[in-house]
């Protein structure tokens, strides 16, 4: 698996704007417990050595679905809580009123302000306006981890929650605001991990014009032998 950044990179500039915007609009962010942090780094470390942790298995769907991740069939069930990892691709400020047709865009952040200077550093083809809105888009298509491989369901056993991550000793890079995948509900072995790509506006897959499979945890299981039933 080519895909083995642990996390988003993000630079001091970055972080600084972040946080700002962080502050400005009231986003609450969830401050990881030491178990949390733990098996976070944990995960990062999967990632950086072989791109996947231990315990899951990446595997090919039938007919166009893609690829998706399994909880290996002699793995020990996921329980509710569990970190399974950070959701990593290029980090990118984004004006809001540009298509996005990436399927593989994460946005934990809308509706900033970025001032002159910044717009010049991060959009630097369009004419400043003070008004203009912008989101933080983590985009995996290029670069990220196996969260990529992840798919949808309205059944997701997968949740997405909002992590601010400090400075700590645990080799996790410090983050304003880190979109972090845990276990929803007890996942069995064999099973898909599964997430809903869905907000509360619904708009991500009418913006992609495309309709999802109707895809549950049990549509698809991983056999002993490694093979999709």
């Amino acid at each position: 698996m080519k895909y083995k950044l642990p996390q988003p990179i993000l630079t001091l500039k970055m972080i600084q704007l972040i946080s700002r915007e962080i502050k400005r609009l009231k986003i609450a962010t969830v401050r990881p417990t030491l178990r949390e942090m733990k098996e976070l780094s944990h995960a990062c470390k999967a990632i950086r050595l072989t791109g996947l942790p231990e315990n899951l298995v990446c595997k090919k769907l039938p007919g166009k679905l893609g690829f998706g991740i399994f909880l290996h069939p002699k793995a020990k069930p996921l329980v509710k809580g569990q970190i399974i990892a950070a959701y990593a691709g290029k980090a990118e400020f984004v004006a809001q009123n540009v298509p996005d047709d990436s399927a593989y865009a994460f946005a934990p952040l809308s509706d900033m302000l970025l001032t002159k200077e910044e717009q010049k550093l991060y959009d630097p083809k369009r004419k400043y306006h003070p008004r203009r809105l912008y989101s933080l888009n983590i985009d995996a298509v290029k670069i990220g981890n196996f969260t990529r491989y992840i798919n949808h369901s309205e059944k997701p056993n997968i949740s997405a929650e909002l992590f601010r991550i400090s400075k700590n000793k645990l080799g996790v890079l410090v983050s304003p605001i880190e979109v972090v995948y845990l276990v929803k509900k007890k996942i069995l072995p064999g099973e898909q991990l599964l997430v809903s790509y869905e907000g509360e506006e619904k708009s991500y897959w009418s913006a992609l014009g495309i309709k999802p499979d109707p895809v549950t945890p049990k549509t698809y299981r991983l056999s002993l032998e490694l093979k999709i039933i």
